[in-house]
């Protein structure tokens, strides 16, 4: 069984349940039942949607594990799916949860998903007043516990956007960074359409009258939808100075090569002179002057050096060597 964990949950307090081949008995009207599946056959969920009366599109849709976040309503039940993200080396990698909500089970089905629901039923599990709630209190907490895995991948991203800045300031951006920087845009612009439906979803659990949520339940989703919006700000901000650190180092670029281009204009320009000298002297004239001159020689090399120091002394004031 590809069966995580299984408990039926009474005044807030866990029991494990034995076997998934016969739901367990409810002794009291706020039990209820929590499952969840990594990855389960056709075969586990089809069990379950005997037992648990899942509707056969919402149950085909967690079998696909090919959806965009959504929520659906299936008579008196919720078909909740959301999408988890994580990084793996340098990439964004994505999963999927799908969760079926009655007002007696909350069933949680994960495809590709690197965070286990562990910790948060722990979390949960060691305050059962709050698991009193009911089901929708725990559909809240885990669309909560995906939101929060979005921050660390965020947050990795930008310490490498970071780099990158102080980077493009400091030296040309190489072929390799740039092809980073384009990657990287690519990725948050995917992540951005990740987060939207995520945010709608949120926003469509605390605002329309859904079944299974109860309205002292429904403003805790406000929790979560501030999260998401949070993280799309941040993601935002990352695409955009990504764009920023390109145009800055498109800038700086040709600026240096501007300086070049003066300089090289500046040489060329003081080398012109002595060239010029050198070629009318080396003209095969008798007639010409100072050619016969004891210090000819000397007198035409310092004439080529007070020329040549002169337009060296001008272009320095301008700013141009």
């Amino acid at each position: 069984m590809s069966v995580v964990s299984a408990s039926l949950y009474h005044q807030g307090k866990p029991q494990k349940i034995a076997t998934l081949d016969c739901p367990p008995v409810l002794t009291a009207p706020d039990d209820f039942v929590w499952i969840g599946l990594l990855e389960p056959t056709e075969d586990e969920l089809r069990l379950l949607q005997q037992h648990y009366g899942l509707h056969p599109l919402a149950v085909e849709d967690a079998l696909k594990a090919h959806q965009m976040p959504k929520v659906d309503v299936y008579g008196d039940q919720l078909f909740t799916v959301a999408r988890t993200a994580h990084l793996s080396g340098d990439e964004i990698c994505y999963g999927e949860t799908a969760i079926f909500t009655g007002r007696n089970h909350i069933i949680t089905v994960r495809h590709g998903s690197a965070r286990a629901h562990t910790s948060l039923r722990a979390q949960l599990e060691a305050a059962p007043s709050l698991l009193m709630h009911g089901t929708d209190y725990v559909l809240h907490a885990i669309l909560d516990f995906i939101v929060d895995g979005f921050f660390p991948v965020i947050e990795a991203i930008e310490d490498e956007v970071e780099a990158m800045e102080a980077r493009a300031l400091d030296a040309f951006l190489s072929r390799a960074e740039i092809t980073r920087i384009f990657t990287l845009r690519r990725t948050l612009m995917r992540f951005l359409r990740m987060l939207g439906p995520m945010s709608e979803v949120a926003s469509k659990l605390e605002h329309q009258d859904l079944p299974c949520l109860d309205p002292e339940v429904r403003p805790y989703f406000r929790d979560v939808l501030d999260h998401v919006r949070r993280v799309e700000t941040r993601t935002e901000a990352l695409r955009d100075i990504l764009g920023s650190v390109l145009e800055v180092s498109n800038l700086l670029e040709s600026q240096r090569q501007g300086v070049i281009t003066r300089q090289l204009a500046s040489w060329a320009a003081i080398l012109a002179v002595p060239t010029a000298i050198a070629g009318i002297y080396g003209m095969n004239f008798e007639n010409m002057p100072e050619l016969k001159t004891h210090n000819g020689y000397f007198v035409v090399l310092s004439a080529m050096a007070m020329l040549c120091g002169g337009l060296w002394l001008r272009f320095k004031r301008t700013g141009w060597l």
